[in-house]
């Protein structure tokens, strides 16, 4: 997973405010229950030191993605007293919070972007007998997204129509342009639902590569919900899953590893990996807990387990900072991606390990 959305929070430096809250449609008045989880965070913030400035601009933002329905939530940053990022969460945060710090807490955010799978979701509706001798119309909506996200924020939508008395045809027209459309987004799967004898002529015309990875889906499939099409399905169908990219990163760690090559594990070694630099992924079983900390200085690189390590760098003024804000802050400033894989799937000392860009003889092991 690539973290560049997040470069706009470390291009300047701190203090910032970091903002996590519900900003649901599906309750009977939101905006009067949006304003008083706002109000409440507000004055949290003023506690921890927040001027008015920063919080005016906050304030200008929060609640104001008033177009996306249902289920939701909202992360804002900002710095100085103006604003510096401002996401769409999928799900809600489990509750409500602010912090005001020298780092961004983003951390929080990064995780309601795992796994970031890449998709194709086409749903094909027809109402009459299957046949291409009938009547009628075919009506095909196409859509790309990365889910979870995409629940929330849609990608690019395509609508056509045509007569069931050309669909045979028309499909082979489609099928290419989804393919075409599947491969620009780097769709991992194609999540096709909707009239079953009008999916199976459009499923049969595609191209090789793009009909092996078709996943079907069953229930009902609205294309006027103003959030990602077959969301419920995209749901059920990805809830557990990687992303291929991130797959393929986690089978080229396992190799390496076993024949010691580029890649570490365990906490020591892969942070003496980020303060060289080397870190080309880093992988983790969760978030580090909010108990753990590290010491940082003013630079990207700069982060150590113990204040002595750092000041042994000769950063001056080194301060503590919890881990999960160090890390992201890190890995932005380095361009390192971040995997999140199960410990079902490939057990880490530690939790955590890393992929490298180089090892020279200084590469802990």
């Amino acid at each position: 997973m690539k973290l560049s959305f997040l470069e706009p929070l470390y291009a300047e430096p701190g203090p910032f405010a970091s903002v996590y809250l519900d900003t649901s449609r599906d309750v009977e008045h939101p905006e009067r229950s949006i304003a008083l989880r706002w109000r409440r965070l507000r004055g949290n913030l003023t506690r921890q030191g927040a001027d008015r400035a920063l919080l005016d601009a906050l304030e200008e933002v929060v609640g104001a993605d008033t177009e996306v329905p249902g289920v939701h939530g909202q992360a804002v940053f900002a710095a100085h007293g103006a604003l510096v990022l401002d996401g769409e969460l999928p799900r809600p945060p489990a509750h409500d919070f602010a912090r005001y710090g020298t780092l961004p807490d983003a951390m929080p955010l990064v995780t309601q972007h795992v796994p970031e799978i890449p998709y194709l979701a086409v749903t094909v509706h027809y109402g009459g007998p299957p046949t291409a001798e009938a009547r009628g119309w075919v009506t095909l909506d196409a859509e790309t997204g990365t889910w979870p996200t995409s629940n929330v924020t849609p990608g690019e939508r395509l609508h056509h129509r045509s007569a069931v008395a050309t669909w045979h045809h028309t499909a082979v027209r489609l099928g290419h342009r989804l393919d075409e459309w599947a491969r620009r987004a780097g769709a991992d799967s194609v999540v096709v639902g909707g009239n079953e004898w009008a999916s199976n002529v459009l499923i049969r015309r595609l191209p090789h590569a793009l009909r092996d990875k078709v996943v079907r889906v069953g229930g009902p499939t609205p294309t006027d919900t103003l959030r990602a099409l077959l969301e419920p399905q995209l749901n059920t169908a990805f809830r557990g899953r990687m992303a291929a990219h991130d797959r393929a990163l986690v089978d080229v760690f396992i190799g390496r590893r076993a024949l010691h090559l580029a890649a570490t594990e365990g906490l020591s070694a892969t942070v003496a990996a980020l303060q060289r630099g080397q870190v080309a992924a880093l992988l983790l079983h969760h978030p580090p807990a909010p108990s753990l900390r590290f010491w940082v200085g003013p630079q990207p690189t700069q982060v150590a387990l113990t204040e002595a390590e750092l000041a042994s760098f000769g950063v001056r003024g080194p301060r503590e900072e919890r881990a999960d804000e160090a890390l992201v802050r890190t890995l932005v400033g380095t361009g390192a991606e971040l995997v999140v894989v199960p410990e079902s799937d490939l057990m880490l000392h530690e939790g955590v390990g890393a992929l490298l860009r180089y090892t020279d003889r200084g590469t802990p092991s």
